[in-house]
């Protein structure tokens, strides 16, 4: 239903119904529903970055293999060697999460992602010779 936006939860002690309303007409209707499940972050509003790292058409930041760019394009450079799984085009940076392009955009993958990022940041200093953590 494009240009429809939940209104009103509707039941006592259950989700009977949702009234929905037309976001261009403002006309309202009942559906009966028995649940719900918001689905928000659909959008990365991560453009901004889009001079730093490696976006796809979507505006999703690029990781791992897809991050990687031709040298000259301001972006990976060719010596920098394949990307890590979470790395973006800039090595050593890295991204997890609904911003991330291909991701599952589901909170517990998220968490997931951003878990695995601080072993993958870790193992980006072990091979860059950088700072050891804890």
């Amino acid at each position: 239903m494009p240009h429809t936006e939940v209104r009103e939860l509707v039941g006592d002690k259950r989700l009977e119904a949702i009234v929905v309303e037309d976001n261009r007409t403002a006309e309202r209707r009942t559906l009966e529903a028995r649940a719900l499940f918001v689905f928000i972050g659909a959008e990365p509003h991560a453009r901004w970055l889009g001079d730093q790292l490696a976006l796809d058409d979507r505006g999703y930041i690029l990781t791992g293999p897809d991050a990687e760019r031709p040298a000259g394009d301001g972006l990976r450079q060719a010596d920098a060697g394949r990307p890590l799984p979470l790395e973006t085009s800039r090595p050593g940076v890295f991204a997890a999460g609904d911003v991330r392009s291909g991701s599952i955009k589901r909170v517990a993958s998220a968490v997931g992602e951003g878990a695995m990022a601080v072993r993958l940041v870790h193992e980006y200093f072990e091979q860059v010779g950088g700072p050891a953590g804890p």
